[in-house]
This record gives C-alpha cells, sequence and structure tokens, in this order.
C-alpha cells in the first residue's frame, strides 16, 4: 500500500513513518525540510517538500496515494491553525484525486470524549492554556466529518516517550472516567496503522489510552 503522512516530522509522525516502513508499506513522507528525517534510511520511504497551505503542493504529494495518514502539529505554536486548514486542503485533494482511505489523529476531548477527561484537562488545559489547539482541533474533525471520503478519526490522550506496548484501551465510551490518560507516541503511531487493515472504526472517532 502507497501511504503518505501529512507531519511526517513531527514526535508522533517520526514513529508512523518508521512503523510503517517496519511494516512494509510504501512510504511518502510529506515535509517542509526532509533533514529533519536523516536518520531514516528506507528504500520504501520517499519524500514531498512542500507546505500543507498550499494545494497545489498538497495535491500533487497525494497523486496516486492509497491512503492518506493526518498527524500534523503546531509545534511550540499554540496559535496555529495548521490542523485545520491543512487538514482541509488535504480533503480536497483527495476528493479531487480520488484517494478515499483517511485516518487522521486529533486529541481526546473533542466532542462527547470531553467527559473521558479530568478537571485539569477540561479547565485548565483545553480550556484556558491549550484552548487554540483544542478548538483547531475540532474544526480539524468537522472537515473531516464532513467529507466523503473512507475517515478514522483517532484522538489519543496526553503524548509519553514510552516504548510501543500494543497494550492499550480503544474505542472506550465517553462515560470511562478511570483513563491514566496518558499514551506512548509510539503506541497512538501504532494504532494508527493498524486502522489500516480494519474497518472496525470507519466513519468512527475512537479515543485511545492507557
Amino acid at each position: 500500500m502507497k501511504l503518505i503522512i501529512f507531519g511526517a516530522t513531527g514526535t508522533v509522525g517520526k514513529h508512523v513513518v518508521n512503523q510503517a516502513l517496519e511494516q512494509g508499506y510504501d512510504v511518502t513522507a510529506f515535509c517542509r525540510d526532509k533533514r529533519k528525517l536523516s536518520e531514516v534510511s528506507n528504500k520504501k520511504l520517499q519524500y514531498f517538500e512542500g507546505d500543507v497551505f498550499n494545494k497545489k503542493d498538497v495535491s500533487e504529494a497525494i497523486k496516486g496515494k492509497e491512503a492518506v495518514i493526518i498527524v500534523l502539529g503546531s509545534g511550540k505554536s499554540r496559535k496555529s491553525s495548521v490542523r485545520s486548514f491543512g487538514t482541509k486542503n488535504i480533503i480536497e485533494a483527495m476528493e479531487k484525486n480520488n484517494v478515499k482511505r483517511l485516518i487522521c489523529q486529533s486529541t481526546l476531548g473533542t466532542g462527547e470524549s470531553n467527559n473521558n477527561l479530568n478537571f485539569f484537562w477540561k479547565y485548565i488545559m483545553f480550556g484556558w492554556f491549550l484552548k487554540q489547539v483544542f478548538l483547531d482541533h475540532e474544526l480539524q474533525e468537522k472537515y473531516v466529518r464532513a467529507s466523503n471520503l473512507d475517515w478514522t478519526i483517532v484522538k489519543p490522550s496526553s503524548f509519553t516517550d514510552g516504548e510501543k506496548t500494543e497494550e492499550y484501551l480503544h474505542g472506550f465510551p465517553s462515560s470511562l472516567k478511570s483513563l491514566k490518560l496518558k499514551i506512548s507516541r509510539a503506541d497512538v503511531a501504532d494504532f494508527i496503522l493498524k486502522q489500516l487493515r480494519t474497518n472496525m472504526y470507519m466513519l468512527k472517532s475512537p479515543g485511545v489510552s492507557h
């Protein structure tokens, strides 16, 4: 399968790239600067240097692909709209190029999953400190849900730098309050890639957490 990964040089994106290559996928890493993935060497890895805000770049990169993974991040900026605007451009390019499968990483706390959060995450982090990031994720999800694509929205809790365990909860109800609200980036990547081999969460938005 030919994949393209948007946000490939991010903290989650690098895990997705490496695990996808380990699993034998043909991977195109969409990024502004391919030097940020200079440590990765694999004949199945190609780079497309471009700007996710540039519709022409995005459309050209998506041509001929079979699935798209979005793990866009805003870096140190808490006011960036890269997730929503970038995702909007990606969706338009997918529909234009007849590419249907989309896996988009958002965050636990949007929609009904807000009930899974504790006071700290609900009111301090997403209610104040990361409010713009949270709103950008909500707009991102709105674009995905309104599309005609075969989408899955993955909602991880707070990231850690732990190892891949494959021992995490997913698809849990919004009424579940006992979550640790942490998951390793490696496990997020693992769950994202597993969606390429199942329709279990097609047109759904599972949470992922310990």
